[in-house]
């Protein structure tokens, strides 16, 4: 499909004889679904780099992750160095010509152009037309949260000529506006079950994200509303969403009868192509092998998160053995792998000729390993966790404690805690809700927005000391506008701190 910023020629400039409306041509409902949302739904997940909000490399969990202080990808000798992306992306040093920016720009542009088209074919149905409303909503938050003041295209006439930038401000509007006009039609059923709805945007999935635009919107629009945050946390919480008594079973081999996930990519090894590139990359091959698949010694854990989870104390918290692997690895029985004992305080961006090349770092262990996966062990059946019901409670307990009920606020965390079986919080701070953010959701994605949020993000990393103080400052909030999309739209403007 002709990406609406990068050319301007296709679909968008013309109107072929042939391209009838899809409600023209399809009688049945079925085959309308599978011709207008199905396609949507299916660019959920992904295969290729920057595809899928997640799973995959070099896209939306990549730069939501690497970037942050809770992983990093270190070279190892003649791996994973790749020009030096890994290291840059860690440092915040990336430069506006970087592939997996324009990568991911592209993949969620070419959504949002699907979505347009699904909703001017869904004219005459009005629920499956407020849930593609509500796809191209989750799309542009993804795109409003990266990259900031973005092009609001909201229909497949559009002209490039006519394409504009809007200001964060003015998509976090209209994302919040389009997903609560979808509530009013989206169906209350639960999307992470099998059913009619699985893996589908239904209303508590909806309010999932309006509670996290709102927690969100002093980044995004200046503006705060805490109520807000706390009244969508009640409405999912009132749809009956809860804990799962066991932290690790939501990240099972058959995770889909979770109370706890409100919304997952769909995997499943026979019937989708969707991957989970993530545990396939992380391990150090002859722990993969030895679970009868293949690994690439990868992403590893950072000193940060090891000190948040006071590794190797005896106040250690238990999820720290649920998410990561440290020391000893063993195979799916148990078994110890010979000569792979992971460690972790060995990690370093470039740890090239040390003692540890090769098991530096804490490695990914969170999803359960598919003992019959395919394709290396990419392809498996745990459902990709993007919400739960952790995080409901978390975004309510900042709302708040930013607003001033600290008690109320630290009696939530420490449900989250118990769960997990870590000892209780006596008092909470904004430094104590973060850690616990970084340990309960680990390796989820959702990091360098917690940190945007708090305010550490750009801590420690290093910036441009020929830019102005107020341009220096936190500038790498924002990726930049690919360079490509400003080269072939000059009606764009770079974000702060960025030269063309």
């Amino acid at each position: 499909m002709t990406m609406v910023l990068l050319c301007s020629c296709g679909f968008l400039d013309e109107t072929p004889h042939s391209q009838l409306p899809a409600k023209d041509i399809i009688a049945d409902d079925n085959t309308l679904y599978l011709n207008t949302l199905g396609p949507l739904y299916a660019l959920f997940g992904g295969t290729g780099f920057s595809q899928g909000l997640a799973g995959t490399y070099r896209g939306v969990y990549d730069l939501n992750t690497i970037t942050s202080d809770e992983a990093l990808l270190p070279t190892r000798g003649g791996d994973w160095y790749d020009g030096g992306l890994w290291q840059r992306l860690h440092l915040h040093t990336w430069n506006v010509g970087e592939g997996p920016l324009k990568d991911t720009w592209n993949y969620l542009y070419k959504v949002i152009v699907m979505a347009n088209k699904a909703i001017e074919d869904l004219s005459e149905n009005d629920s499956w037309r407020q849930e593609a409303c509500a796809i191209r909503a989750l799309f542009y938050y993804e795109l409003l949260d990266l990259y900031g003041n973005v092009p609001l295209v909201v229909s497949t006439k559009v002209s490039m000529a006519d394409v504009e930038q809007s200001p964060r401000a003015a998509v976090f509007i209209f994302v919040v506006d389009q997903l609560e006009q979808a509530c009013e039609v989206l169906p209350l059923e639960r999307s992470n079950n099998y059913g009619t709805y699985y893996g589908r945007i239904t209303r508590p999935v909806a309010w999932f994200l309006l509670a996290k635009l709102w927690l969100n919107a002093p980044v995004y629009a200046g503006v705060e509303n805490w109520d807000e945050v706390v009244r969508y946390c009640d409405l999912i919480s009132e749809a009956g969403y809860e804990l799962e008594s066991d932290y690790a079973s939501n990240f099972d081999v058959f995770n889909e009868n979770s109370l706890e996930n409100i919304f997952t990519i769909p995997m499943d090894k026979r019937l989708y192509t969707a991957q989970n590139q993530y545990l396939f990359r992380s391990r150090h091959y002859d722990h993969a092998a030895a679970c009868g698949f293949t690994g690439e010694n990868g992403t590893s854990a950072t000193l940060e998160v090891l000190r948040a989870n006071a590794f190797g104390t005896a106040s250690q918290d238990p999820r720290f053995d649920i998410n990561y692997w440290g020391g000893q690895a063993t195979d799916l029985d148990g078994n110890p792998v010979y000569g792979v004992i992971y460690q972790p305080e060995a990690i370093a961006l470039d740890v090239t000729g040390s003692a540890n090349e090769k098991l530096a770092g804490a490695r990914m262990k969170k999803y359960e390993l598919d003992p019959s996966a395919m394709k290396d062990g990419k392809l498996m059946d745990n459902d990709w966790v993007m919400f739960r019901y952790a995080d409901v409670l978390l975004m309510k307990a900042e709302a708040l404690l930013r607003s001033g009920s600290v008690q109320e606020a630290l009696h939530l965390v420490n449900l989250v805690r118990q769960r997990a079986g870590a000892a209780p919080l006596t008092n909470l701070s904004y430094e104590d809700l973060l850690r616990e953010r970084m340990i309960e959701f680990a390796w989820e994605g959702w990091r360098r927005q917690d940190q945007i949020r708090f305010g550490t993000f750009t801590q420690g990393w290093s910036s441009r000391p020929e830019l102005p103080d107020e341009s220096r400052t936190g500038y790498t909030n924002l990726f930049p506008i690919p360079a490509d999309i400003l080269v072939l739209n000059p009606l764009l403007t770079q974000n702060d701190g960025y030269i063309l």
